[in-house]
Formats: C-alpha cells, structure tokens, sequence
C-alpha cells in the first residue's frame, strides 16, 4: 500500500498583540528566540525532520521579515520535488484578509487541489516544543478519523486558559467534547487533576477538510477558527480524535523535555521560555542532534570573550552566547545574547535577552529586560532595575517585572 501523499500548512499570520513591541514591526512567528531561532523554526524543523517535505506557510500580517527569512533559510531539493513556500494573503475570495484559521485555508483550496494530498498536517507557527507529526498521523489513520487534534495534558486548574478536549472513557482517542475555556473542566480518566488542552495542531483527510472550511465559509455566524468552529464540527460528526502527546516519542528526548511545549504568547512567556534553555540541564534541550532545530544563521564569526584582567573579566555564566558576539570586559549571568552582540568593559547583564546586534556600553547595566534588535545602551544607564524609570522612558514592563525595549532604541541615563 502506498504511503499516503501529505501537505503540511503551517499558520504563521499570527498578529501576536500581546507581544508588543516585539511585533511593533514583524509578524508572531518571526519573532526571533534562543539566540539564532525565529518562532517559526520550530514549526518548521518539526515538519521536516518528520520527513514532511512539502510545507506551505500561510502569512499575513508584517510579513517581510517572516517571507525572507523562510525564503533565505528554508530551501529544499527541488530536484525530488521539496519546498517550503511562504503564501501571503491574496483575497481569492473576495475583497478581505484571513477572518480566521479556517478562513485562512479556505482561501487557499486552489493549493490543496494543486497538490492533491490525502491528508494535510495543519500546525500553528508561534510555538516552541518538538514533536514527530508521522506518529500522529499513523494514529489519526489507524483510528478512521476525519481529525485528529494534538492535546496536551495540563493541569485541571488551568483548563480556563485552554481549547479543553474530553474524550471517551471507552476510547481515549476519541473526542466527544471540545471545550473553549470551561469553568468546569472534567479530568482525565487516567489522570483526574489533568485536562487534554488543545495544542493548535491538527492531522485532516482533505477531503472533510475541504468540505468542512467550505461550510464554515457559509456560516454568517462563524468565527472562522479551526479550534473554536472546526473541531466542534467534526466532533457533533462523530469523526474528530485526539492525539495524547505524552505518547511522542521523539528521538533524543529525555523524561525532562520530552513532553515540552510553551505557548509563548505573551511576553513573560516568551520571557520564561527563553530561561528554560539555559539551565545546566535545561527544560527544553537545544543540543538534541537527533532532532535537530534549523535555522539561518551561516558565515558568523565564533563569539569571543577578552580582557583578563583583576576586575575587568569578559565571561558569560548559565547563558547561551550565539555567533558574532563579543563579551570584552563585561559580566553575562542567565541570559541568552544573540549574534552580534556587544558587551563593553565593566557592563553587567543578567537575567535578560538580547537579541541581534544589541549594544551595552561601559558600566551600563541590564537585568530581567527583553532588548530588541539594534538596542543601544549608553554608558553607566541602567535598564530592567528601576521599574517606574523605564515606564517613564515608554518602556513596557511586564506583571512579573520584565522590562521590554522596542528595536533600535537608545538608553540613556
């Protein structure tokens, strides 16, 4: 029996409004993360290395920086036939933008009946986890499901943040409820103080799929969203499964990450998943070789600290340095510096992100802030440590005290 023919779309036309400034200028998932990575890297490496080679990702909003770093980074063997092609809006259907995820791939069918796939794998583009897509997919065609949505478990107490799947005590991978948010959550068979949440990823036979955004489009009344309007469809059907992550196995994982995913859609979450990679025994492992992560970062200078002199030491503890950086005399502890960075003498940085091309001069200081790119911090200011000084200077700070700069912007006293 022939292996069945798949397309993979990746929704990356995030707004992503709660992580202003950051999306001040580019869409959610280029938001870059980890020092190297954008959002959507994560996506992506997760289709790939689940040998799904032909990738569509649907934009939208500020989209340049998204499309070129996709264009520039994510090039496969056109000879077997390979690609991953970032789509923009392109109102086929009428005078209007995406209304939704469901909306977003209904003005897209032109794609599906191009490519004609059995079965298409529907991610979301904005968050940071690994995941062998193939393994859900060999569930959602072993159970005759129509869909088949990735839930994973979380806590019943947080059930008011999430898309809640309940399923059949009898058969744990079918659904029989989809919950937006419930103040009355039911806990797993297996586990009473757990929820299945919605994870934003769903495996779909095209031809429901077609069918089903096809009627959403006709429904006045609809929200147009895959989780919110789709998956309740399939589940009155009786069609709709679910896929436990708990049960992926992916190559290289540990018991300590391997059931990681964050959802980085605010800025203390962006913030605290950021921290989780820096630990000596890190929450989420960059260094798993048999799942790599991917990116585009090539002819980079290695990082370098110098000076070594009493009181003038250039050295980074619990902190990921990326290419390009140069630590000269300054102090790093628990942060992630991104290429190009450039620390001067007698800086201290600690508990913060950086990303490309940040610039901290002497003596300045940097604790618990986000610095966009091309940030510049002038000698002896100080940023992250006085909470109503950088309100006063139009900076955001987060409920947990992360103080966030726009990209460019220069600090001063």
């Amino acid at each position: 029996m022939a292996a069945p023919r798949i397309l993979a779309i990746v929704l990356a036309g995030g707004e992503g409004k709660r992580l202003m400034p950051l999306t001040a200028a580019r869409a959610k998932p280029a938001v870059p993360f980890g020092g190297i990575y954008r959002l959507v890297d994560f996506a992506l490496s997760n289709l790939v290395n689940s040998r799904y080679l032909h990738i569509i990702v649907l934009t939208q909003y500020k989209s340049h920086s998204l499309d070129r770093h996709v264009s520039k980074t994510w090039r496969m063997s056109t000879l077997l036939g390979n690609y991953v092609s970032p789509v923009p809006a392109q109102q086929r259907v009428g005078k209007h933008w995406y209304l939704g995820s469901a909306d977003a791939i209904y003005q897209c069918l032109n794609i599906l009946d191009d490519e004609r796939p059995d079965i298409v794998v529907v991610v979301g583009a904005d968050h940071v986890y690994r995941m062998d897509f193939s393994q859900m997919v060999d569930q959602h065609i072993a159970t005759g499901a129509e869909m088949t949505v990735a839930g994973i478990r979380q806590p019943i107490a947080m059930a008011d943040q999430f898309g809640v799947i309940e399923t059949d005590p009898a058969d744990p991978t079918r659904i029989t409820a989809f919950r937006e948010k419930p103040a009355d959550p039911v806990g797993l068979p297996d586990s009473p103080g757990e929820i299945l949440a919605s994870m934003g990823n769903y495996v779909v036979n095209t031809d429901a799929l077609i069918r089903a955004v096809t009627e959403d489009a006709e429904n006045p009344t609809s929200r147009h969203d895959m989780g919110g309007d789709l998956v309740p469809a399939f589940v009155e059907r009786g069609t709709a499964g679910v896929y436990d992550f708990i049960n992926n196995d992916v190559p290289g994982s540990t018991d300590r990450d391997r059931d990681y995913w964050r959802d980085v859609g605010t800025l203390d979450s962006y913030y605290d998943a950021n921290q989780d990679l820096i630990s000596i025994e890190p929450v989420f492992n960059l260094y798993n070789d048999a799942w790599p992560l991917y990116t585009g970062y090539t002819g980079l200078p290695p990082a370098k600290f110098v000076h070594a002199g009493a009181g003038r030491l250039g050295h980074a503890a619990d902190s990921i340095v990326s290419p390009g950086v140069i630590v000269s005399g300054a102090t790093v502890s628990g942060s992630v510096l991104s290429p190009g960075v450039y620390l001067h003498s007698w800086a201290q940085v600690t508990d913060s992100v950086l990303m490309d091309g940040v610039i901290v001069n002497r003596y300045a200081q940097v604790h618990r802030a986000i610095l966009d790119k091309n940030v510049v911090v002038h000698e002896r200011a100080r940023v992250g440590i006085d909470r109503e000084h950088d309100l006063a200077r139009g900076f955001t700070v987060t409920e947990s005290g992360i103080t966030v700069v726009p990209k460019g912007a220069e600090i001063t006293l």
